[in-house]
């Protein structure tokens, strides 16, 4: 995991310093640096932003929850990746109190599910609780329906721009 802060030399760089978030991945940045993802199907996005300390943190999620996995990747599931996150965060100067949370993904693009939830909807409902339980409020949400989803998180704001597939993009 990378912590980009102004002591890299990116800060004095003209353009806005890009850092991809891979699948089951989480990025932390204390600079302007954008946070990326793409290919959020059932996957969710959690983008944390602390305006006061200016840090900024996104994972991409695949399932809800790590109950019963041995050694998990703390990232691939909502519980154990939102706590992750925020923990990383926390260390690098966030103060939990003034964290906001705002979420997209869980498509239900492929529905496997014969009764019950599809898997996106069951990713949400663990983010929700998640949050909850951690008191990170979430202020806004892009979730849902049976498009992929690319994200732009902004560092410098926390402005989270979701790109969807034939949806255009908007600024949550």
């Amino acid at each position: 995991m990378k912590v980009y802060d102004s002591s890299t030399g990116t800060a004095s760089s003209p353009e806005q310093e890009r850092v991809k978030v891979g699948i089951a991945e989480y990025e932390v940045t204390t600079s302007d640096a954008t946070l990326t993802t793409s290919g959020l199907g059932s996957c969710l996005g959690v983008a944390l932003y602390d305006h006061g300390a200016g840090v900024a943190g996104l994972v991409h999620v695949m399932l809800p929850s790590a109950d019963g996995v041995e050694d998990p990747n703390a990232a691939k599931y909502a519980d154990t990746g939102i706590e992750t996150l925020l923990l990383e965060m926390e260390r690098v100067g966030a103060n939990r109190d003034s964290i906001h949370a705002k979420v997209a993904g869980g498509s239900d693009m492929l529905d496997f599910s014969e009764n019950g939830s599809g898997i996106g909807v069951r990713n949400m409902e663990q983010v929700e609780s998640t949050l909850d339980d951690l008191g990170v409020p979430l202020v806004s949400e892009d979730v849902g329906g049976d498009h992929g989803r690319s994200l732009r998180l902004d560092g410098a704001s926390g402005d989270l721009t979701v790109k969807s597939a034939n949806k255009g993009s908007k600024t949550i």
